[in-house]
């Protein structure tokens, strides 16, 4: 089957998507006259940036976001093949009660894997899905945090491309955010319970930590490494850890609310035949809840912004 890569098409949709956003002028400059364009952005605009670039970084946060993320890993086996993994991985909040919050994150994988011994040919479908379910508390104090379980659902098109198994455990996920910084820490381990007779047996481990430095105009340097135990695995195959990071920004299309961020990470442990590096690119498309004054407050701006391009000399 012929090789059908995602890694350039998510690079020209980041490359292209940001430099329509730098192109877009700002709703909120727009809507300031020319007399103060030079002056920062008003307290309101700036504390919604702010409390917008938080929620996006925490993973039990009210807000509904539906990341595309794409995942090359490179140089995998003797033929030092590339292996490319789509996420797309909605997260959808729920109000379950006055002091409860319910946040379901769902991924799920459209995967390019290559035959490891061959130097060309490989399997082109889904991956397995992986929901996780957490239950946090609405009101969070200075330490945020979110339990539930995590599922495996053996929803793959090739064994190559799944596990073969549904599987299930436990997840959490802990954090902090003083500014301007975010930090913490999400785990799961899962092991099978049903599935395909023949297939290998599941217990594997998870842990991504996050450390982001927040700055201005929706910038913010990220660490997001996913390090992973395979216990089935033979003695010096079972862990992947790697290292490295990239850099982000919340910004908006028009009045849509996105954040690109860009990663790369060596992998310091890898199984053999493992990536020694991979490259993370991702969109995220963020669905605030915006309260009554906010959206007063962005009404106006449009019709300023209306009116000036009303009253502005025609260009000659």
């Amino acid at each position: 089957m012929k090789r059908i890569s995602l890694f350039p098409l998510s690079l020209i949709l980041l490359l292209s998507l940001s430099a329509f956003a730098q192109g877009k002028p700002d709703p909120a400059a727009q809507a300031k006259p020319a007399t103060t364009a030079d002056k920062p952005a008003t307290p309101c605009a700036a504390d919604e940036a702010e409390a917008l670039q938080k929620a996006v970084q925490n993973p039990v946060a009210s807000l509904i976001s539906v990341p595309v993320q794409n995942n090359s890993n490179f140089s995998i086996g003797p033929y030092h093949r590339t292996q490319d993994v789509l996420n797309i991985q909605p997260v959808i909040p729920a109000h379950i009660s006055e002091n409860w919050n319910l946040i379901t994150r769902i991924i799920q994988p459209i995967v390019w894997q290559p035959y490891p011994n061959q130097n060309t040919g490989g399997e082109y479908g889904l991956g397995d899905m992986n929901p996780t379910f957490f239950l946090s508390p609405a009101k969070p104090g200075k330490l945020i945090w979110g339990v539930g379980p995590t599922f495996i659902i053996p929803t793959a098109t090739s064994d190559i491309t799944g596990q073969g198994q549904f599987s299930l455990g436990p997840s959490v996920v802990v954090l902090t955010q003083p500014k301007p910084w975010t930090i913490g820490a999400l785990a799961s381990n899962v092991w099978s319970v049903a599935g395909e007779s023949g297939r290998a047996p599941v217990n594997q481990f998870l842990l991504q930590y996050f450390i982001n430095y927040n700055m201005k105009k929706g910038w913010y340097i990220t660490l997001q490494p996913i390090i992973t135990a395979n216990w089935m695995a033979s003695s010096g195959n079972v862990w992947t850890v790697p290292f490295g990071g990239g850099i982000g920004r919340i910004m908006k299309l028009g009045f849509q609310p996105v954040n690109l961020t860009a990663q790369f990470y060596g992998n310091a442990v890898t199984p053999a035949g493992g990536s020694p590096w991979s490259m993370r690119l991702q969109i995220a498309f963020l669905f605030p809840k915006f309260t009554k004054a906010q959206e007063k407050m962005m009404m106006e701006m449009k019709l300023k912004q209306l009116e000036q391009e009303q009253q502005a000399p025609p260009k000659k």
